[in-house]
Order: C-alpha cells, then structure tokens, then sequence
C-alpha cells in the first residue's frame, strides 16, 4: 500500500478534510467495483470485497441479489492522506434515478465511470450535461480496461465527443492524465504519468515507480503536450502559456497546482485508467489504477467549502441568509436517503450542510414537499437525534459527530422522510427540495387476505417515506390501489420489500383505467317498485326521460310532473335514486355523466309510497332508458408532452399516432432535442414510460396531465363492456 494510506473509521476535523463524490455512470461501467477497489486501496478493508463481518461491500440491499444490479444509494466512507472520502455508489438502471438524485444532491463532484468495453448511453450523457449546468466538478474513469474489446484511446475520443458537445465543456478540457500500457502478456500491466513521466508499474503485482524506457518516450510526448496546454490555458497566470511557448520547461508542481484548480472549479475534466479484475482466481492480475485515481480524488476534488449549498428558507417560506458550510453555523442537514434494516431499525443518510450534528441532539424536522409537489403535507415535528455512524458497506461504525460537510448515518429517526431537513429546534429551517420526476408506470396491488391489508398499508407508508420516486394512489374512481412507479425494475423492488421486509402477500391485477358512460341518444324509461309482504308494502311508479348533454356539462335533473303525480316530498328521493344508479354505472359499470334527467310523470300510494321505494323506481326506470339509450363509452384524454432526441423524433411521432394520439405540435428543445405535444387516451399509456425508454435508448422523457373524457371507438369500447 501507498504510504498514504490509513485505514480505520473514517473522521473529519473539518470540512477541507472532506470529499463527498458521487459514482455515477450506466448498469455494467463497474462503478461497484470500482468502490470496492478504492476502499481495499485506501485500507478501509482487509481484502477485495470483504469489511470485518464477512459480508461483502456491494451488499447494501437484498433486492440487488436478486437483480442482480445495484437498486439503491449506498455509502462508503474511507480516509485517505489524512481526508475523509464519502464515496456515495449509485445505480445506473433508470428505474432508480431517485437514488442517483440522493446521491447528486449530497455529494460535491462527480466521477463518471465509464467502460473501456461498452462505451457510453444516453443517460449517461443527459447527467453529464445536468452536472455541468449546475457547475459540479467531474472526472472521468474508464474501467474494465482488462475486456479483450478494452480500447483506451478509442473511449477517450469518445467521451471527448460525447460529453463536451455542451459550450461549456469543449473537448480539450478532457484529456487523461495517465495511459495504460500494456505487459508482454498483453494484459495492462501499469499506467504512463503524463505529467510526472514516471510509470507505476504492476506486473510484479504490486506498484512500483519507476522511469519511462526509451520506447515509451513517444506514447507520452504527443499526449502530455496537448494535457499540458489545456492545463495552461485554464491556469489563473497569464504568462505560463508565453512561457511555455517561448521554450520554457514549466516545472512539474505549478502544472499540478493549476490542475487541481481547474478540476475543483469545474473547468478541466480529467481522464483516468482503472483494472479492476475479477477477483477469486490466483492468476488474476492486480487492481490497476487506483492509487493514481486516490490522489485525484483527495487533492483535486473540491471540499464542501468550495461547492454552492442549496438554497433555505423558514418552513412558512420566509427567507433565510444564504447557507456557509460552518461547523460554528446553525444546524442544517438533509435527509438524503431512508431504509428500513430488519435489525437496526430505520436508519437515515445525512448531508451536513451547515453546523454540528452530536448524538442524543434534539432536533426539527421540517416537510419535504412544497406547495404544488407529490408526497406528503409539510410537517413539523421534534426528534433527538439517535448514533451516529459511518458506514462501509453494511457495516456502520459510531462517530462522535458530523460537522458541516459531512455524511453520516442517523439511526432511529421515527418521522423523518427522504428529503426532510434537521435544524435546531428554536430555529428551524426548510431546505429546498431537489428536482425528481414523476414516477408514470401505474401498477394495481390488493392483499391477499384481510390479514394482510393492515401489513399492506404499514409497509406502503415505509415505501413512501424511503423512496420519493414512488407515489401512492388510491383511486376513489374505480376502488383500486396504485403504485406509480418508474419501471418494471423498480416494480419488482418494491412488491420484493414489501414481501420480504413487511410480510405483505399481496396480488397484482390489471390496472383499471376510469372510464365514464354518457348516453348517445335520447331515451326514456319507466320504473315500477310494487311489493306486498303484509303490513305495509312498496310501491312507487316513476317515468323518466334521460337527455344526453355536452361533455363536461355534468348532470341535471328537472321535474316536469304535474297535478301531483309524485307527492313533492318524494320528488328529491328519485333525484337521489338516479344519482345513486349513475354513480354505479348501467353498461359496464362506469359512472354515467353529461345527461339530463327529466322526471315526467309518475304514482304513488298514500299509505305504501317510501322514500326508498321511489329511490330504487328511478333507478329502474333509467336501467330500461338505458336499453334504448345507446350508451357511449367515454376514455380520459390526456395531454402529453414527450421529450425527445431529435434523431429519435420520428419514431416516436409514429408510435403516437399508433396510440391514437393526436399530434398538436412541435419544438426545439434545446441541445439537440425537441419537445412533442400530444393528446393520448390514457388507455394507451399504462406502459408508455417502459415502451418511450425503448424508443429513446433511455433518454426520452413524458409528462402527462388529464384533459377530458371522449367517446372511445365502438370496436375498442365493445372489448371493454364484454369484459
């Protein structure tokens, strides 16, 4: 190991000892890993992959064995030459964007992870774009360099073509510090310092520095003269590049000082080579490429004292001085991401952004939705804070606190949420909450039993309050149920927890869209309620004629009676009778809306007539109207907006139109990409987001808002009354 390695709990004295990354890149690019290889680099674990109890450290969730991918946000914290690194590993499937979010927010810089094999998505391009419009430092790793399709030169080219198309990241601002080369066995065997001149070599199996043989002189001269000039024009001396120019051998430490400087601020990105071979096998050949990546990380990488924190008001929306990252400051953390462990309790993850936060300290917690957003109300409520820990993997080790800058791990917070803010009591705050979209993928659940819906219901709320990516619906239309969720992944993740952490055994069933009826025609009916049973009996007689109106227009009812057919005291039970029956429906068993009811005539009896004998009259008269009424089947319309790559624009326009969507116009959306506005029944969209995302190769997105109900074609409504 590196004699600036340190293992141990991993502590911060203050925050210019901090560096919260974020791994961030597409489901393959090893960014696990690679997580794994830098904690056995820094001494953080005796051995790849394993912390003290055994279990290894990508082990964060059950549900990523069984999906074999990583599904949520985790934290690995280590200390390297004397700086705490939160290295916060996110899932690269879109399903869980929500933790990459988490991870964005809490984090000062990102280290996108991209494979030397498999190149770079969509998505991975979008995030890259969304850092630099909010100015976050970012380097680049490429990894899987030991893939017999690895080429290092060829994925440097095209990360400098993809991810620098923006103006602010043109592609000379993207160059790698270090080259891979090669051994005789023709496996990467060490990496070529561009700056230093020096390799590490490690085909003995360990890191060795040593100097450049002569056939290595022109793999560098090229490549460290272009790194060396883009380091130069982002260096705050504007005589550096004369001097460079005029012959001057500009000494090794001001380009390194200059370096770390552009990175920091967000203006040169560097590109890294990392090996991380399977591990198991004695003939592996060795981790490659993470001291080098170490030292990027803890000198270049900005603290939190050089990252803009976000905004914060007071919980009634009053404003508040903008926040400094100052451990003397007033308390203010996020809840950046909850999870329920079966042993530990709820156990929450913390950014500190400004103050202390201590053991047993009381604290407020403020709501984390604002006016007009999903979730929740606002709530305000006092908890003590619980230990604090740091975590590697599954395993969390107490610290005595966490100052501002810093991650850490809370236990037993009862009613915070993801996305609540702590502060101090006598002065609470609210941050403001970050940007996630709306999760469109409707699934309908029901408990097996009645056992099983109070279990149902408490482990719906712990979905909710861990994952802000989920929206619960219980639909007061058609009586079911819904998970919106952002994906079959995430579907499957979730019905997985609630079985596995909650108990739940519950059932999916189809989505029921909430669909109306209306009648086409005008059409009468004539109900007749007569029972005799002794003693009093039933009777009530009414005639109704029922009048389609406008859509939208609601409902109506109007007596036309005269010389009392009806006494007026049963007048408003038909009234109730008929809004009973429209409510359940006459066809298909929708709610019938847009109609005008029109009582005409009608008998009664002075000593049989009822309230309910009238009620279930007129529910039969409008059965039989009903039956010569030609009722109509109405769909919701919704209006659609669909976020497209240009390239892409076709496709989707077509798959609109075979969704019976009607097309309303088009335009720039910057960057390459258009925006499509729609409207589409919302039957045909119950797996729009699944069947968008294969369209787009990941990178389209829709929003959808409700418009109208309208006839639904009499072949598709024919399928739906037979069901």
């Amino acid at each position: 190991m590196s004699d600036k390695q340190a293992a141990g709990t991993a502590t911060a004295e203050q925050p210019t000892s901090v560096r919260n990354i974020v791994l961030v890149g597409h489901t393959g690019a090893g960014k696990t890993t690679l997580a794994v290889a830098l904690l056995f680099a820094a001494g953080a674990i005796p051995r790849m992959g394993r912390v003290e109890d055994g279990s290894t450290v990508s082990d964060h969730d059950e549900a990523e064995v069984r999906q074999q991918r990583s599904v949520a946000l985790s934290l690995c914290s280590f200390t390297y030459d004397g700086v705490k690194v939160n290295l916060l590993d996110t899932p690269g499937y879109a399903d869980f964007v929500g933790e990459l979010r988490a991870g964005l927010r809490a984090a000062d810089a990102a280290l996108f992870v991209v494979s030397a094999a498999d190149g770079i998505d969509g998505a991975t391009q979008q995030l890259w774009d969304e850092c630099a419009d909010v100015g976050m430092p970012r380097a680049v790793v490429i990894t899987r360099l030991d893939s017999p399709r690895a080429d290092f030169e060829r994925m440097v080219a095209i990360c400098q073509r993809v991810l620098t198309q923006s103006h602010d990241s043109p592609s000379a601002s993207l160059l790698p510090l270090y080259l891979p080369l090669e051994s005789d066995d023709g496996h990467v065997g060490g990496l070529i310092g561009l700056l230093s001149q020096r390799i590490s070599d490690y085909s003995s199996g360990t890191r060795v520095e040593r100097d450049p043989d002569d056939e290595h002189i022109p793999l560098i001269a090229d490549a460290r003269d272009a790194l060396i000039e883009a380091i130069i024009a982002e260096s705050e001396d504007e005589t550096l590049m004369d001097r460079y120019l005029g012959g001057e051998d500009i000494d090794t430490k001001v380009l390194i000082d200059d370096l770390e400087t552009a990175v920091a601020r967000g203006s040169f990105y560097p590109v890294l080579a990392a090996a991380v071979p399977a591990q198991g096998n004695p003939d592996s050949p060795p981790v490659i490429g993470m001291v080098e990546l170490l030292e990027v990380l803890t000198s270049a990488f900005p603290s939190p004292l050089e990252h803009d924190l976000p905004a914060v008001t007071r919980p009634d929306g009053r404003p508040h001085d903008p926040l400094v990252c100052d451990p003397e400051g007033p308390l203010v953390a996020e809840v950046v991401k909850t999870a329920s462990d079966p042993y530990v309790g709820r156990v929450s993850l913390v950014r500190v952004f400004s103050g202390t936060l201590r053991p047993d300290l009381p604290v407020h917690v403020s709501g984390h939705y604002g006016p007009g957003q999903r979730g929740h109300v606002d709530h305000d409520v006092d908890e003590k804070v619980g230990h604090l820990s740091t975590a590697t993997g599954k395993v969390l080790r107490p610290v005595p606190m966490a100052l501002a800058g810093d991650i850490v791990s809370i236990g037993r917070l009862v009613r915070a949420e993801t996305g609540d803010t702590l502060s101090a009591r006598d002065d609470p705050l609210l941050i403001q909450s970050w940007e996630l979209p709306e999760p469109l993928l409707p699934v309908a659940i029901e408990a097996r039993s009645k056992a099983d819906e109070d279990k149902l219901a408490q482990g719906l709320a712990r979905l909710v309050a861990e994952d802000p990516t989920v929206r619960l619906d219980r639909s007061s239309e058609t009586g079911q149920t819904l998970l919106w969720c952002m994906g079959e992944a995430h579907v499957d993740v979730l019905l997985d927890r609630l079985h596995k952490r909650h108990g739940v055994e519950l059932n999916t069933v189809p989505v029921r869209v909430p669909l109306r009826e209306t009648f086409g025609v005008e059409a009468s009916g004539h109900g007749r309620h007569v029972k005799q049973s002794g003693g009093h009996g039933q009777f009530a007689v009414c005639d109704l004629t029922v009048r389609p109106l406008p859509i939208g227009e609601g409902y109506r009812f109007v007596d036309k009676t005269v010389g009392g057919s009806v006494p007026h005291q049963f007048v408003p039970s038909i009234d109730k009778g008929v809004r009973a029956q429209l409510e359940r429906g006459l066809l298909a068993g929708y709610p019938v809306v847009d109609v005008e009811v029109t009582l005409t005539d009608g008998k009664s009896h002075s000593v049989d007539s009822s309230d309910m004998a009238f009620q279930t009259a007129a529910g039969l008269a409008l059965k039989e109207a009903a039956q010569h009424g030609s009722l109509v089947l109405l769909e919701p319309v919704l209006a659609v907006e669909v976020h497209v790559a240009d390239g892409q624009l076709g496709a989707v326009m077509n798959d609109l139109s075979t969704r019976r969507g009607r097309v309303s116009g088009t335009e720039p959306d910057g960057d390459g990409r258009t925006v499509v506005r729609a409207e589409v029944p919302e039957t045909e969209l119950l797996r729009y987001p699944l069947e968008l995302r294969a369209l787009s190769q990941g990178t389209g997105r829709f929003s959808r808002t409700y418009l109208r109900h309208e006839p639904m074609p009499p072949q598709l409504a024919a399928s739906f009354r037979a069901g």
